[in-house]
């Protein structure tokens, strides 16, 4: 009997000895498999080079980071604390801009700085860091997924068409869009993507409201805006229920000679010398537009997802747009190096306020209105401008040159594109 009990434990001890060995051998080749695995990603997701001839690399160039494209097997970095996304760094990027100038031919010229011949490419080469929580690259594909069926308008200034070219060329990087609307003029425009029935429209309406104006498009007035405070500009709010999302902005625009209308009535002006009219000022003409869009957004019902979008800062030195400003700058300032100019600081206080004022009544009738406060965001990025390349290699002829510099607009590929990160984390996770 001990005979058959000391057989059957020796038997026992070489069944465990043998599963053991057959255990070690299975985790060497999972870790085999996962190593090859690893491997085969990051030579997938490398982000696009950039034509040699057209960026060279800056020196600074932290580990590379691998983002698979597949999103149902790695699961997207996206945020799930709560944090204040408009406020952080910006820091080294050294994968670079998910497009081109060559790759996305929906550029405009005055901001597509590589082709127009900007010499230095370091402005491409970082990417925005909120403070205390991490941000997930623009993911287009899943952002395409998510707006199947879906109308989408960015609504306002120049800058806004500068937005929507950013827009569109990540989301090229899927399918390539089709312009199947454009006015006139060529400043309200509207894109497809067939594959998603999604569309993208840019309206322009500089002022929100109802607006005369007399400007080329080079910035030069032959006469004052004629600007109605209390009438909304039909080429926007005749749309307005129809979309989805919307993105609403304004500012600039505001600070040109202008003659201000209420009840069809002459109030005063801005800057109207000779006109005999009461000086009422910009403020005014701002406080009263805001108010009126921001009661009619949160009055509206609307069931999409509206965002108001705060003014952009500038970075001319030694003078404006008209008169000489410059912005050489070819790195991001430091924090405190660079102050919002006084105005701006009227503008986005106005801003900020209405909004405010606007967000409890929105609440109450169920429209879902955000702020996208980019101000602060861009105030640290002087490097992101054209200055000099908004025009065709402006110093092909004449090293001294002196041409218009622009430090308004941003470059693209540029800091303006790191907006759609963070507008795809609102969208996800409101």
């Amino acid at each position: 009997m001990r005979m058959k009990w000391k057989s059957w434990s020796l038997n026992k001890h070489h069944h465990l000895l043998v599963k053991f060995a057959v255990a070690i051998f299975l985790v060497g080749l999972a870790f085999r498999l996962f190593v090859a695995r690893s491997k085969g990603f990051a030579s997938d997701s490398e982000s696009p080079v950039l034509e040699e001839e057209h960026v060279q690399k800056p020196d600074l160039k932290p580990p590379p980071v691998e983002i698979p494209d597949n999103e149902d097997q790695v699961p997207l970095d996206i945020v799930t604390e709560k944090c204040d996304l408009f406020t952080g760094d910006w820091i080294p990027n050294p994968s670079g801009p998910t497009y081109t100038n060559k790759s996305c031919p929906l550029i405009e010229g005055h901001q597509n700085c590589m082709r127009n011949g900007r010499p230095d490419s370091g402005y491409l080469y970082w990417k925005w860091k909120p403070h205390d929580c991490q941000l997930s690259q623009f993911n287009a594909k899943r952002f395409l997924k998510l707006m199947r069926n879906k109308a989408w308008a960015l609504i306002g200034d120049s800058i806004s068409r500068n937005h929507v070219q950013s827009l569109l060329c990540m989301l090229s990087t899927v399918e390539r869009p089709v312009e199947v609307y454009h006015d006139e003029e060529y400043k309200s425009k509207r894109w497809h993507f067939p594959s998603y029935n999604f569309t993208i429209s840019n309206i322009w309406s500089p002022f929100l409201v109802k607006a005369a104006i007399f400007e080329d498009n080079n910035g030069v007035s032959t006469a004052e805006v004629q600007l109605h405070l209390d009438k909304l500009d039909k080429t926007w709010t005749d749309v307005y229920q129809s979309l989805d999302y919307m993105i609403i902005s304004t500012g600039k625009w505001f600070l040109k000679a202008a003659i201000y209308h209420e009840n069809d009535t002459l109030v005063g002006c801005h800057i109207c010398p000779g006109k005999n009219l009461t000086e009422l000022g910009f403020v005014y003409a701002y406080n009263k537009t805001l108010h009126y869009v921001m009661d009619f957004i949160a009055a509206s019902k609307h069931k999409g997802l509206i965002f108001f979008r705060t003014s952009t800062p500038d970075h001319f030195e030694n003078g404006e747009w008209h008169n000489g400003g410059t912005c050489p700058k070819i790195t991001p300032a430091k924090e405190g190096e660079i102050e919002l100019k006084d105005l701006n600081k009227i503008l986005r206080n106005i801003e900020l306020e209405e909004f405010e004022k606007a967000s409890a009544k929105a609440a109450d009738n169920e429209v879902n209105l955000k702020l996208l406060d980019f101000t602060n965001l861009l105030l640290s990025r002087p490097d992101g401008h054209p200055g000099p390349y908004r025009q065709f290699q402006p110093f092909a002829e004449n090293k001294t040159a002196v041409v218009q510099n622009d430090c308004l607009h941003w470059c693209l590929p540029g800091p303006m594109d790191f907006w759609n990160d963070v507008i795809m984390e609102m969208v996800v996770n409101g």
